[in-house]
């Protein structure tokens, strides 16, 4: 595989943030080898202060294929994906910006459809595709459409398009031009902590992108793979996800003006929740009802801490 010139500059930074999880990580690095293109890219690896083998795993791969691709490790020691993700921004040297899970397997043209989409499209801010699950045990019988999203489960599609209205890219799979950064990187509030299921910064940023009229694409043929561990095909981990999600709601929601129609969406949901309930017979449809009233729990209780703090303060 031809290697990219001493100083010439990527076109594109993949980063990939990990947490404890190196054994896939490893497999994720490898699957980065095949890729058409790999030599327009670096890789970049942000340990997030992991407790297991992680650091010396990624020294033996880079000790391995160093020659073969352009790769560092990068610790950073602040707990959270987005201070992570920032930290990979701020150490990259490419226009483009693609970021991979640690556990995600990418189709062999997915370098070369990203960097070429961009090229071919500057009305294109960013882009994400299609992301196909790889369950270890069995797919739930109650894992229904509506649930895909949440396990990061991504089809719209074979027709490359705009992304619909409330849809965006999702980190497992996901680029940007790095230009998207001059204003703000993650907000450091936003996103998964550790172990914690708090999300929304992918949200928060694509809202950003959006507002100011950019263009944001989805390819199918930027296509990956995503791990679904056994633990999280469970009632409790899916209900415990709505949850984080409601809270990352409220978080979302800023001043005023933001609150009250966090109130009214909010109020909104539990109308048709109670509608819906009435109809649902199936084990998926009665779960995702429990799970939505799980969202709106988390969302209330961030509110009510919020006002709470405010008397106080």
């Amino acid at each position: 595989m031809p290697m990219r010139q001493h100083g010439v500059v990527p076109k594109i930074s993949i980063i990939v943030c990990t947490y404890n999880r190196s054994q896939l990580l490893v497999k994720t690095l490898q699957s980065l080898l095949p890729l058409e293109n790999l030599e327009l890219a670096e890789v970049i690896v942000v340990d997030n202060r992991s407790k297991d083998d992680t650091a010396a795993r990624v020294k033996e791969f880079i000790a391995a294929y160093g020659n073969e691709m352009d790769i560092r490790y990068l610790l950073e020691p602040v707990q959270g994906l987005s201070a992570a993700r920032n930290t990979g921004i701020l150490a990259s040297k490419a226009g483009l910006i693609a970021f991979l899970d640690d556990d995600a397997i990418p189709c062999r043209n997915w370098i070369t459809t990203i960097v070429s989409t961009f090229e071919e499209k500057p009305e294109v801010m960013a882009m994400g595709g299609k992301i196909a699950p790889i369950f270890e045990s069995k797919r739930p019988d109650w894992l229904i459409k509506p649930f895909e999203l949440p396990y990061t489960i991504v089809d719209l599609g074979d027709r490359i398009k705009e992304y619909p209205s409330k849809l965006h890219p999702c980190g497992a799979n996901m680029a940007m031009r790095k230009a998207v950064f001059d204003i703000s990187l993650f907000p450091l509030e936003l996103g998964r902590k550790g172990d914690s299921l708090l999300s929304g910064e992918e949200t928060w940023l694509f809202g950003q992108i959006q507002r100011q009229g950019h263009s944001i694409l989805y390819h199918p043929q930027m296509a990956v793979d995503h791990f679904v561990p056994a633990n999280r095909l469970t009632e409790d981990w899916i209900m415990k996800r709505y949850y984080s999600q409601g809270i990352s709601n409220a978080m979302k929601s800023e001043g005023f003006k933001g609150r009250l129609i966090l109130i009214g969406t909010t109020g909104a949901k539990i109308l048709y929740i109670m509608a819906d309930s009435v109809l649902s017979r199936s084990q998926g449809r009665k779960l995702l009802n429990k799970c939505r009233l799980e969202s709106i729990r988390g969302t209330l209780h961030m509110i009510w801490n919020r006002k709470r703090e405010s008397a106080a303060g």
